[in-house]
């Protein structure tokens, strides 16, 4: 079952086609451009986007990440390594943004844990 996308990418996406479907296939070019395998990719994608301090980026990576078959524990240690280069509270708020969506997977509740 596909999971819904949140509503301003989906504007997004009506609003600007051609533009999102060029921005899909390069990160699919990305991907496929090296010897990572999915699983790798996404906890590099999740890295990037701990480290960047985006939001929404750690909630669609953590999305990722898990359908790339990465256990919720392995996320969660991704997410702490973070700490000695970013910061403890940077790397805290980061940790509740995978929680957000771990929560949502391994216990159904829209609230976090």
């Amino acid at each position: 079952m596909k999971k819904k996308l949140p509503s301003r990418y989906e504007k997004f996406r009506k609003d600007f086609p051609a533009v999102m479907d060029a921005y899909e296939k390069l990160g699919k070019n990305c991907i496929g451009a090296g010897p990572l395998s999915k699983k790798e990719c996404a906890l590099v994608k999740l890295g990037i986007a701990v480290g960047a301090g985006h939001e929404g980026a750690v909630h669609a990576h953590t999305r990722r990440a898990l359908e790339a078959g990465i256990k919720p524990s392995e996320i969660k240690h991704a997410v702490l390594m973070a700490t000695t280069t970013i910061g403890f509270p940077r790397m805290m708020a980061a940790l509740s943004w995978a929680d957000d969506v771990l929560c949502k997977c391994e216990c159904g509740c829209d609230s976090k844990k």
